[in-house]
């Protein structure tokens, strides 16, 4: 930072022992030499004149009251001006700078009549008198009263530049706080992305993983091939589900190692049910319609994750001997997902809460599908067994 920056940020820094500074030197310069001549009286004025220049911020109207008594009172007294008079210059300038407007325009009525009757009372000789003066006390009026608004004018200025730097800091402020919020904003909805991702992989295999390991421990029993097939099957579920929370914790910590394959989309619907069945799900998949226009890749992947977790509550709800359909039909509205099982339908919700289920997975399904303007309805059926209906529009393709 140059010199002159550091003493410009030193002066709006310490403005209070600045004031103090210039009431000091003003003092000495202007008071103090009338305390060694025989002339008390102007001393007293000039010490009065310049004192109050130490408060002329931070008691801005106290501080230009007291100059105009002692000027008044200098009038009234009929006595003559002092260099010292220059704080009054000084107090209509910061009148217009820091005082409240009502001060300020009072301030310059009050300098500019002052400057009038000293004129008028001290300032022509006594042989300047008659017509003959007047054009002489004109002039001297003029220049007076110009003094003086030229003094507020600068101080006007300066009010007007400290509002605008005021304003401008109050804004960035602001926007330092608006930026905040939406770094938190941010970081809350990417933990909820995060959490619905973490859910959706590691609950739809150890779903799967669990069905297998249970149907290959009752059919080792019988036939120990397979057992082996399932373990197989087990061993394959646990890779691919390592492999996703690979990739998704790469992310998360920004390796530019991590594999990044690409998210599921609609074509990998069919091996999603594919993997299902190999659990021992039955699972018919029917599709009907055609698009208008293809889905974004995320609307895709949001398919996926919903046909996913449907699968999963059917897996872990619904019960021995269930069978699921799922249905994606194209309509003129949007892609309309329905998965049916036939399990306990009702009681699958009951059966969410007593085995320690917190409705993770229905809520994931709403959010993602909020940011798609899609919808989902979830309930049991008429007949026995639940449904997951769910219809992304056309509106975000």
């Amino acid at each position: 930072m140059d010199a002159h920056h550091r003493l410009a940020h030193w002066l709006r820094e310490n403005h209070g022992t600045v004031d103090l500074l210039v009431a000091a030197a003003a003092f000495v310069l202007l008071a103090l030499p009338w305390a060694f001549t025989d002339r008390p009286m102007e001393f007293i004025v000039s010490a009065a004149l310049t004192i109050p220049l130490a408060w002329r911020r931070s008691r801005t109207v106290a501080a230009a009251s007291t100059v105009a008594v002692v000027s008044v009172g200098q009038l009234l007294i009929n006595q003559p001006p002092v260099p010292a008079q220059v704080s009054v210059l000084a107090m209509v300038y910061a009148l217009a700078a820091y005082a409240p407007r009502w001060a300020s325009l009072g301030g310059l009525g009050v300098a500019g009549f002052g400057m009038v009757a000293g004129v008028a009372q001290f300032g022509l000789n006594e042989y300047q008198t008659g017509l003959a003066a007047l054009p002489l006390y004109a002039l001297y009026i003029f220049f007076a009263v110009a003094v003086v608004l030229l003094c507020w004018a600068f101080g006007d200025l300066a009010r007007n530049r400290r509002l605008t730097l005021q304003a401008l800091q109050d804004r960035a402020h602001r926007l330092e706080i608006e930026r905040q919020q939406e770094r938190e904003l941010a970081a809350a909805d990417e933990r909820s992305h995060i959490a619905r991702e973490m859910h959706d992989i590691v609950a739809h295999s150890l779903s799967v993983m669990i069905a297998q390991a249970d149907g290959a421990r009752y059919a080792s029993a019988a036939d120990p091939a397979v057992a082996a097939s399932t373990l197989g099957t087990i061993a394959e579920t646990g890779r691919g589900s390592l492999r996703e929370m690979r990739r998704l914790l790469g992310v998360l910590r920004n390796d530019d190692d991590a594999p990044v394959r690409p998210l599921p989309t609609l074509a990998e619907v069919p091996a999603l049910i594919e993997t299902v069945r190999r659990a021992g799900l039955e699972v018919a998949l029917t599709h009907s319609g055609t698009p208008r226009r293809p889905l974004p890749t995320g609307a895709e992947l949001t398919v996926y994750r919903v046909v996913q977790e449907s699968l999963t509550n059917v897996l872990k709800h619904a019960g021995p001997r269930a069978s699921a359909h799922v249905s994606l039909a194209w309509t003129a509205k949007g892609l309309e997902v329905t998965v049916d099982d036939d399990g306990r339908g009702a009681a699958s919700d009951s059966a969410a809460v007593e085995g320690g289920g917190t409705g993770q997975g229905i809520r994931g399904m709403a959010e993602r599908l909020k940011l798609y303007d899609g919808t989902v309805e979830t309930g049991p059926l008429a007949g026995g067994g639940f449904r997951v209906r769910a219809l992304i529009p056309y509106t975000e393709a």
